[in-house]
């Protein structure tokens, strides 16, 4: 019974095999591209800018942008991650068209339901004596890497179970000896083209053992999992950091190894911080989640991130929308050298998109945002009165987001120590301070009211003729007369010049507040 279940898998391979040929042929000429992150974290800006630009390869060419999830390294998993991961990308608006979510005709997308693939290929190297597998313990291979750093050599392997026979091997298996499966690495005689950088040549045995294709537990680890996943995935084109250069060559030697046609290359620039040192995933700075709960918008932290690495028609990404960069992209226009994060810019993308939509069709969703963002950040302190109501009025936040535009750079900067008077009404602790200032309060309130009741043009200039004509007519130090209604708008004793917290407020939220704080007043304030 053995032999003919043997020859059915046999059978059924080749049959599997023949279909993924024909798919590759299908998809002959159509660009596909992937994402492949693995599920050990948040993701940060380098993943995003790397998700990105392939999403954009892959628009702009109407071609098939994959997600995949590289969860081979089994000790460093994140509960969670892949979710929240697949959020990131949903909220910037990069949508997979295969994936773990969506699924398609390529999948399995995460690599340790693709396990049996990788055996089966691994069989493969096997036969054709491309790989060898290596009986080393870890306290050998720990001797090998001191000793060379003793000599200051750089540490490797030194291929010793890669001259095992056949005989020696079988023995070791018939032992119970745990084994890994190492590639036979070779030097790359011709540069091989990356469409960023040009020709490369890069000897990896220069740098490098031979490395390892499948661990001791049946894991496949990062190099042979991406290898055998682009090739039954059909990918086209590899878009990745520059950092993962190095190691482009022991991936075309695995293409080689199993007769295939490798994919094109395209490495990206590095991020840097401003100061120039590399990002770190434990920056807490540069994970895509801190931009959203920070109140950026998606596309100004793309802007962000497309500024600096180039790969578009156009001198400038600021203020583009994704659409738009995906109209402009071209990988011909890939810098090469690194890019650094600059927060002062970023802060100038957000206002350019704050101001893009409070000119669209998104206006009204803005002051609901801001409204819920109110209510949230002073429930304790809104009051039921009808003068607290009107801070939360369509007009009054449509008008108070029309001022700050200019002013803030996040819808949460209106949130502010100095901003609160736009949202809170004075209480009677507030006001105390008003009733040791030299002149009837009472007064001089009542007349304010009057005046700005009857004031033709609501404006800074305007106002601030008419609070200086006020404190003339009511023989009163213009400087008291100015912390007096300071202090009845706001409660404060610092803040934007009075005829501009008028002009914020408005002409009725204006004389509302100045009425209640007469109105307090006249309980003399104690």
């Amino acid at each position: 019974m053995a032999a003919p279940m043997r020859n059915s898998r046999f059978l059924l391979r080749n049959i599997l095999i023949r279909f993924h040929h024909v798919k590759r042929l299908i998809s002959n000429g159509k660009i596909r591209v992937r994402f492949a992150p693995s599920p050990t974290g948040m993701l940060h800006l380098g993943g995003l800018r790397t998700a990105l630009y392939n999403f954009l390869f892959a628009r702009s060419q109407r071609g098939t942008f994959i997600l995949r999830i590289e969860d081979t390294d089994q000790t460093r998993l994140v509960p969670g991650a892949v979710q929240r991961l697949e959020e990131m990308l949903n909220w910037v608006g990069i949508t997979p068209d295969e994936g773990p979510t969506q699924g398609g005709d390529w999948g399995p997308y995460i690599q340790s339901q693709r396990l049996q693939t990788y055996q089966e290929e691994m069989d493969t190297l096997l036969k054709n004596r491309t790989t060898y597998r290596c009986f080393c313990t870890t306290k050998r291979l720990e001797l090998l890497r001191k000793e060379a750093l003793r000599r200051r050599e750089v540490p490797k392997y030194d291929g010793r179970c890669r001259h095992l026979s056949e005989e020696e091997v079988t023995k070791k298996l018939e032992q119970g000896l745990p084994s890994v499966i190492r590639l036979k690495l070779e030097s790359l005689h011709e540069p091989w083209e990356d469409l960023v950088y040009g020709p490369i040549n890069i000897n990896i045995t220069d740098v490098e053992g031979d490395p390892i294709l499948m661990k001791t537990d049946g894991y496949p680890t990062y190099h042979f999992a991406n290898v055998v996943d682009d090739h039954h995935m059909g990918v086209t084109h590899v878009l990745r950091g520059v950092e993962w250069q190095t190691s482009t060559p022991k991936h075309l030697l695995l293409y080689r190894a199993f007769g295939w046609e490798p994919p094109k290359f395209a490495h990206l620039p590095l991020i840097m911080n401003r100061d120039g040192t590399k990002l770190s995933k434990r920056q807490g700075d540069i994970q895509v989640d801190y931009f959203k709960e920070n109140g950026y918008f998606s596309d100004a932290v793309l802007n962000y991130i497309t500024q600096m690495g180039g790969g578009f028609n156009v001198e400038t990404t600021e203020g583009l929308v994704l659409d738009e960069l995906i109209d402009e992209f071209s990988v011909r226009q890939l810098n090469r050298n690194s890019g650094r994060l600059d927060t002062e810019k970023l802060n100038a993308y957000n206002r350019l998109h704050l101001q893009r939509l409070l000119r669209s069709s998104r206006r009204q969703d803005m002051i609901q945002q801001t409204r819920d963002m109110v209510r949230h950040q002073f429930q304790d302190r809104l009051g039921d009165s009808r003068v607290q109501e009107m801070v939360l009025e369509d007009e009054h936040i449509s008008d108070v987001l029309e001022w700050s535009q200019t002013r803030i750079h996040r819808l949460e900067d209106l949130l502010a120590k100095n901003m609160e008077f736009i949202w809170i009404v004075p209480k009677m602790e507030d006001l105390r301070r008003v009733t040791k200032l030299p002149l009837d309060t009472d007064y001089c309130l009542e007349h304010c009211i009057n005046s700005l009741r009857n004031a033709v043009e609501f404006s800074v200039d305007s106002l601030s003729v008419l609070l200086r004509n006020d404190a003339k007519d009511l023989k009163v130090k213009f400087s008291d007369y100015m912390k007096l209604l300071r202090g009845s708008l706001s409660g404060l004793q610092e803040g934007p010049a009075v005829a501009e917290m008028l002009v914020i407020l408005g002409k009725g939220n204006s004389v509302a507040r100045l009425h209640q704080a007469a109105s307090i007043l006249k309980q003399k304030v104690s």
